[in-house]
């Protein structure tokens, strides 16, 4: 059986050719949109299913056009509620199959338990990836202290902007000069890096050591920026968030929010949570592993309600909670970067 280390680079041949799916559902996909906005010279081109009026800003390409042009990899760019394989898919992954190209998918279900793209995959010789899979010997967290210093993005909800703020930070920080890395905990961030792991599809007992094994002991001066995962206050992915918290043993966490969510991502019936109380909620979860650890910044996601309303809502959290605001799209992250020195 192969074994996947949390630090080891995916092996997935380059140029991706990106699939959108057949929906019309921005937040479906950000893994495209990820993979499309931090790592472009990956991508040949793009392609969406059906009506789909979906686009990440890359050339549209039809399959055909894509491997002729060198694709060499179809990536299933983006989710779905259940992680599986919709039926209209199939035909799109088959066609690239069919025309010599790999396949990776960052979905729960694993891409050869559906009989049409195994047969296929067999038949012509090309690899399936899934790259949620394959984390088998991971250890259980100690919590013990390690040298070096962390960030980690926690979040109001899921979907707010943790992978995008955390890329965006890592790459402020270089550009600054800091010795920095970027650890991918989610499907998107490995895709975009090369490397990390999965961790929501992590046995429970293991997340914390799989982000300890992660992001180990370092130089004093190094910095990991962690990706994070889900929320304390989201029913669905509190428990990946939590133990994201304990293995990051963080130093500062970015809380990242959504401006004018009313509730979290699909359960109207739950209300998003007050800054105030999810703050405190995560330092507390936080100290058990860094009793130091304390909150840099606050990252809003403002594409719901613009820049004006955004700068607005930005300097009063800053007003509030005497951290850095700043929304990676609108402001960068330059303030909250500078407060680290």
């Amino acid at each position: 059986m192969t074994v996947k280390r949390a630090n080891e680079t995916q092996h997935l041949k380059t140029p991706y050719h990106l699939f959108l799916g057949c929906g019309d559902q921005e937040l479906s996909i950000k893994t495209s949109r990820g993979i499309a906005q931090f790592n472009p010279d990956i991508c040949i081109g793009e392609i969406a299913g059906g009506n789909s009026p979906l686009t990440v800003g890359l050339e549209k390409l039809s399959i055909q056009e894509a491997a002729a042009k060198g694709a060499k990899t179809f990536v299933i760019g983006l989710a779905n509620a259940g992680g599986y394989v919709e039926p209209e898919w199939e035909p799109y992954i088959v066609e690239a199959i069919e025309a010599g190209m790999d396949v990776a998918s960052g979905l729960h279900r694993k891409l050869e338990e559906f009989p049409a793209i195994r047969e296929a995959a067999e038949k012509h010789g090309v690899t399936l990836h899934n790259v949620r899979h394959g984390y088998t010997d991971l250890k259980t967290g100690t919590g013990e202290k390690r040298s070096g210093k962390r960030i980690l993005a926690v979040g109001t909800d899921c979907s707010v902007g943790k992978m995008y703020s955390t890329i965006a930070i890592t790459n402020e920080m270089k550009a600054q000069g800091f010795d920095v890395s970027f650890k991918a905990t989610g499907q998107t961030g490995v895709l975009v890096e090369g490397s990390g792991i999965c961790i929501d599809a992590v046995i429970a007992d293991f997340i914390a050591g799989g982000i300890e094994e992660l992001s180990p002991a370092a130089d004093e001066n190094h910095w990991d920026v962690i990706e994070g995962q889900g929320s304390l206050y989201n029913p669905a992915f509190a428990g990946v968030s939590l133990g994201l918290l304990h293995g990051a043993q963080a130093d500062v966490l970015v809380m990242c929010h959504e401006a004018n969510r009313e509730h979290i991502k699909g359960l109207p019936h739950m209300p998003m949570p007050d800054m105030a109380d999810c703050i405190e909620l995560n330092l507390k979860h936080a100290r058990l592993t860094n009793p130091k650890a304390k909150l840099g910044g606050i990252a809003l996601n403002c594409r719901t309600v613009g820049e004006e309303e955004g700068r607005k809502q930005m300097a009063a959290l800053e007003e509030e909670f005497g951290v850095p605001c700043f929304d990676p799209m609108i402001t960068g992250v330059k303030s909250f970067v500078d407060a680290l020195k």
